[in-house]
């Protein structure tokens, strides 16, 4: 009696306490499962896709995209609440409970001025109207086929809980930052994301800072041949804060990045302006660095209108961090991608690819061809371009994979790119990423052991000291920060 009850306590002890026993021997069927799930939706998700590509809205204005992946994720199950951090086409989709809290990104947002039919040659749809250059269309959609394949997952009786953020604007608007600064990551264990590319991969990469302001500055306005001296041009502020500007760029560290266009520079030559704009982006790989950057930045302008006799007002209509990489989230994300494995191109897409390799400026230093593989991980890589993501991961252990959505060769914002985001190449390469997502998010569901080796890393690289802050301050989203 007494050995068969102490067999029977150590079955229930297996049972109870042995519990990743049970699901590491399960867990290849139930991947395989859920890819398969996936895969059997490819066109309902080639749809969505195509869809939110055809609304081209830029950032803050997708009311049709955010409504559409809304209602998607509500027909799936999830708990949808719209309007977050008083942004009109932010959401959060939640199912499950308890812990984890696993965050998966979207995001749906267009570029101006990208208009373009999926097509080889040069083509807008609609001359100078906007397009999903940088593929947030394929973005969105690719993070739903993720969410609705774990959340199906969960159901089965798994715990935890599964969040999808709809997160807009990330093309210059800062959407996610206000999000982070709304409380809606702060007890979010780990966040799984992606991005469109032109090659499959999982690398522990950072980019550049970033931070944005517009210059306006006020003057006088007088006839410019009979009153001159009566007039105080603020074009010629704007002109004296872009001199010094440039001049800085020899006394900056080189891999700093400023750029700048002149929004307004008056009504007409005869006319002293008495109103000009500059809007400025700069960028560099530490954010701490580029504070005080930007500030000698601000100092050029407040000079050019001390100078000139004007007044000078800044509005900053952006500003993210540098991405903090997880070496070790990158690790198992990489993994995934590997058993996904990428794909080859049909013969009319082998067509289309070499028609419009011809139409970029330089010969591709990618073959055709890479996408059917996934490119050895990398680490110490740092990218030329900023995004708002970088600002969850210094709040929230954050992973990223790269799908070949794009042409290899093709970069993002360009027109080619915008015609790969609405054809049947991006959808393979969205399902490559939204079936690499979904594993990783199980894998931490499953295993806890991997959320607190991110984390641990994750606090080792920001320092115990670290606060986080943004420029933003405390303003509200500019919902016509375009303007």
């Amino acid at each position: 009696m007494f050995d068969h009850m102490r067999s029977a306590s150590f079955l229930a002890l297996v049972l109870v306490a042995g519990s990743t026993i049970v699901p590491r021997a399960q867990a290849p069927d139930d991947r395989a499962a859920v890819l398969q799930r996936i895969e059997a939706k490819r066109a309902t998700y080639a749809d969505v896709a195509k869809q939110i590509w055809s609304f081209a809205e830029v950032g803050y204005q997708e009311e049709k995209s955010s409504a559409l992946l809304q209602q998607q994720l509500q027909a799936a199950g999830f708990s949808v609440t719209p309007r977050v951090a008083d942004i009109p086409t932010a959401f959060v989709a939640t199912f499950g409970s308890g812990k984890p809290v696993i965050g998966i990104i979207g995001e749906y947002d267009a570029l101006p001025g990208l208009s373009q039919q999926s097509t080889s040659q040069r083509s807008p749809v609609n001359e100078n109207a906007p397009g999903h250059g940088c593929g947030h269309n394929l973005l969105g959609t690719g993070s739903l086929a993720a969410a609705i394949a774990v959340k199906e997952w969960l159901a089965a009786g798994h715990p935890g809980t599964l969040r999808y953020y709809g997160t807009p604007a990330e093309e210059g608007g800062s959407g996610k930052v206000y999000m982070v600064r709304a409380g809606l990551f702060k007890d979010v264990d780990a966040v799984v994301a992606w991005h469109p590319s032109d090659r499959n991969e999982s690398n522990p990469s950072t980019n550049l800072a970033n931070i944005t302001g517009k210059f306006r500055f006020r003057g006088v306005a007088a006839h410019a041949a009979a009153a001159p001296d009566k007039g105080r041009s603020a074009l010629d502020a704007v002109e004296a804060m872009d001199y010094m500007v440039n001049m800085m760029r020899e006394h900056v560290p080189q891999e700093t990045r400023i750029h700048y266009i002149i929004t307004r520079g008056g009504a007409a030559p005869n006319v002293v302006p008495d109103f000009a704009e500059a809007y400025y982006y700069a960028r560099q790989p530490d954010m701490r660095i580029l504070e005080g950057i930007w500030d000698r930045i601000v100092n050029a302008a407040k000079g050019a209108a001390l100078g000139t006799g004007t007044t000078m007002e800044l509005e900053v209509t952006g500003a993210v961090w540098n991405v903090l990489s997880n070496e070790y989230l990158s690790g198992v994300m990489h993994k995934n991608l590997e058993r996904v494995g990428g794909f080859t191109y049909t013969a009319e897409e082998q067509t289309f690819a070499e028609e419009i390799r011809k139409t970029l400026t330089e010969q591709p230093t990618v073959a055709l061809g890479s996408q059917d593989r996934v490119q050895p991980m990398r680490t110490g890589t740092v990218g030329s371009a900023s995004s708002d993501l970088a600002d969850v991961s210094w709040n929230v252990p954050t992973v990223e994979v790269r799908g070949a959505t794009f042409v290899p060769g093709v970069p993002a914002h360009s027109w080619q790119a915008t015609a790969c985001a609405g054809g049947t190449i991006g959808v393979k390469g969205m399902m490559v990423a939204a079936k690499s997502m979904a594993l990783t998010a199980i894998d931490l569901f499953t295993d806890p052991t991997h959320i607190q080796k991110a984390r641990a890393e994750f606090d080792a690289k920001r320092g115990p000291s670290f606060v986080y802050s943004t420029k933003l301050g405390d303003r509200k989203p500019a919902l016509d920060y375009r303007k």
